[in-house]
């Protein structure tokens, strides 16, 4: 028999589990409801004339809530000891949410499901866009990223950097900041702004941009994980996450 490699995402219809903790099996079930909030500390002071004084008090952080509807037991077992295998908030793993699960724009969502945009320069933690390009890319043709799609960045030099990241602005060459350099499309450029800033810096030559099927990476909220079983044998379950950096 092959050897497996444990999933570590939390099962659901696009990513299933066998017996075994592989990929591969039984397909988790689908979320009745979900509840995503960024969570920005901001601490705010006044000075005796009146003038406003604001700064971050600490990291951000996404915090996920999942309800599921009422689940048969092979429905259930998956993804409850899938959990239980975490220890409660010990163990991080990772949450794929359907909303997000492909950029908003369709042409553009085909284009990255084959095709890595990457850093033009490199990224400095802190900074809130990113100039990127991908030989072959025709805006006009393949679409733009949206306000609102989520991203993840896979940098082979920081193994470490699984912050989600959730685009607020497009820049092209025809719609771009004033004062800045323009993306070009000739060089198949965009640039995007995103909340919150670069957790970490960003190589432009190993880094790629995720935009197909970004995954948060969380721990659970709570070390106490339990169910209700009602008189139809029905499981009633709900999770609340939160993202969780390395």
């Amino acid at each position: 028999m092959p050897a497996i490699t444990f999933t570590n995402i939390l099962p659901d219809p696009n990513n299933s589990i066998g017996d075994a903790g592989q990929s591969g099996g039984s397909a988790g079930p689908g979320y009745s409801a979900v509840r995503l909030a960024s969570e920005h500390e901001i601490m705010n002071t006044r000075t005796n004339s009146g003038r406003l004084v604001s700064r971050e008090t600490s990291g951000h952080k996404w915090t996920i809530d999942i309800s599921y509807n009422p689940m048969t037991r092979e429905e259930f077992e998956p993804i409850y000891t899938f959990l239980l295998q975490k220890r409660g908030s010990l163990s991080p793993f990772f949450v794929s949410l359907p909303q997000y699960k492909k950029p908003r724009d369709t042409a553009f969502a085909l284009f990255v499901a084959s095709n890595n945009f990457q850093p033009v320069f490199d990224g400095i933690a802190g900074s809130t866009n990113l100039m990127i390009k991908k030989t072959g890319y025709v805006r006009a043709t393949h679409g733009t990223p949206k306000p609102g799609d989520i991203i993840t960045i896979t940098d082979t030099s920081d193994s470490n950097h699984k912050k989600a990241y959730q685009i607020t602005r497009v820049e092209t060459e025809s719609n771009y900041l004033v004062g800045t350099t323009p993306p070009e499309d000739d060089n198949g450029e965009l640039r995007i702004w995103f909340t919150p800033s670069l957790q970490r810096n960003v190589e432009s030559t190993t880094s790629v941009i995720n935009f197909n099927n970004p995954l948060f990476r969380v721990i659970l909220k709570n070390d106490v994980q339990e169910y209700t079983l009602d008189s139809s044998n029905l499981y009633s379950f709900s999770l609340k996450l939160e993202e969780a950096q390395a």
